[in-house]
């Protein structure tokens, strides 16, 4: 007789595991978010006190509805997503891509590149109504969304063409590697993709951002004059100081460093610029700086790299093991290989494990932009960089009363409350 003990078949207990920790996921994720929900809505009546006298009531209304909005859209994409996910491995859908396409190209590499690309294409169908939704409905609702169809359109051919123009050559060595380089592929690949990442941070301000909006020198003189006595002051050269036609697409303002080693550049939407005095743009370009004075950047990208090195190697592992294949509603290839697949799987099934890990990244995030936070108003002034924060919270719709458990998981900024608070001796000393 056979023994079906759940502890001596590894695709079993890989199956029970996966969707144990998908439905378990699944539930904290909606209660997650219910809290939200109850608590902005409970909140959405008053100002809280800290904020009585700079944030009017209708826009504390404005961010309560905003956030609400969001939060139950969130929902819909959890359960759509889970099922999704659930259509991909267990119920079968990437197993008959696969056959599909053997059956239709033969075993092989463009068989391989054929369920990458299918995958990827499928999978942007499927997301297509909710990205809509949310562009044109739920941002056009609250004046956020600038875009016609046609730029979505344009945006989303451009990113489906450089997708393909770079993906597929990417994909086609990875997969050369785990075929070619014997049993420490996975070292190999996960060198090369470290490369690629640290070439993309060069290339992305000068090659791809531009292909996506309009970058042009800073004009302002005065605030030019500022801004480059801040960085001379601090210690940070960049290569240029640039705005963004940000408004083109969004009402949402934001400033930002981008590239790496001498190519960084400073960036400001011009919605920001609109918005803040130039004493303002300072305190936030010198929070900037504060990630940069504590080597945030460098920390974020030895982490990366170390998360990403644990993850090759377990990929390297699980794509030898039959059970992961079957374990996760997939029947392998018997003749061709099955590197394809193991990405793939790989990619579907390790962000529901991840996702009970998550609070530990968030409250690294929330620490990082507290230093920065602390630094910037060393450098400025914390009652500028106050006023700043309180103005793109209004002009973003943040909503001043987040649930505390729902920041803990997902929020990589602190709470507008609690980042304030911090800043307040120093603003009274300001």
């Amino acid at each position: 007789m056979r023994d079906t003990n759940l502890f001596s078949d590894p695709s079993l207990l890989l199956t029970t595991g996966f969707a144990v920790a998908l439905l378990l996921s699944l539930l904290l994720k909606f209660w997650l978010a219910s809290r939200q929900i109850r608590h902005v809505a409970r909140h959405r009546g008053q100002v809280p006190a800290a904020f009585a006298t700079t944030i009017t009531l209708a826009a504390h209304q404005k961010a309560a509805d905003y956030t609400l909005a969001k939060a139950r859209l969130g929902l819909l994409e959890l359960a759509l997503g889970a099922a999704v996910l659930l259509g991909w491995t267990l119920l079968g859908g990437l197993s008959a891509l696969n056959h599909g396409l053997v059956a239709w190209l033969g075993a092989g590499m463009t068989q391989q590149l054929a369920l990458l690309a299918g995958f990827v294409l499928i999978s942007g169908l499927l997301d297509l109504p909710l990205s809509l939704y949310q562009t044109f409905v739920l941002e056009q609702r609250f004046g956020f969304n600038k875009m016609t169809l046609q730029l979505w359109l344009t945006d989303l051919l451009k990113s489906s063409l450089m997708g393909a123009l770079i993906g597929l050559p990417i994909a086609a060595l990875v997969l050369w590697l785990m075929g070619a380089s014997g049993g420490l592929w996975w070292l190999w690949a996960w060198l090369f993709w470290m490369g690629f990442n640290l070439l993309l941070l060069v290339i992305y301000p000068t090659l791809i951002a531009p292909m996506f909006n309009k970058f042009t020198p800073l004009e302002d003189a005065t605030l030019k004059t500022r801004v480059t006595a801040l960085m001379q002051r601090c210690g940070f050269s960049a290569k240029g100081l640039f705005v963004m036609d940000g408004s083109k697409r969004s009402a949402h303002a934001n400033a930002y460093f981008t590239g790496f080693g001498a190519a960084k550049r400073v960036v400001f939407y011009d919605t920001l610029l609109s918005r803040l005095s130039p004493a303002e743009v300072d305190a936030v370009l010198a929070h900037e700086l504060g990630h940069f004075r504590h080597r945030h950047i460098v920390k974020r990208i030895v982490v990366m790299f170390a998360m990403s090195l644990a993850g090759f190697a377990l990929l390297g592992w699980l794509a030898d093991q039959v059970w992961f294949y079957t374990g996760l509603g997939v029947q392998p290839n018997v003749t061709g290989a099955n590197d394809a697949l193991a990405l793939l799987l790989f990619l579907l099934a390790m962000p529901v494990g991840s996702f009970f890990i998550a609070p530990i990244f968030a409250q690294f995030s929330r620490k990082h932009e507290f230093e920065a936070d602390a630094y910037a108003v060393a450098q400025t002034s914390g009652q500028d960089l106050s006023s700043a924060l309180l103005k793109l919270y209004e002009d973003n719709a943040s909503t001043l009363t987040p649930d505390p458990l729902y920041v803990a998981f997902y929020y990589s900024h602190p709470g507008a409350s609690e980042r304030l608070a911090r800043m307040q001796p120093a603003t009274r000393n300001a």
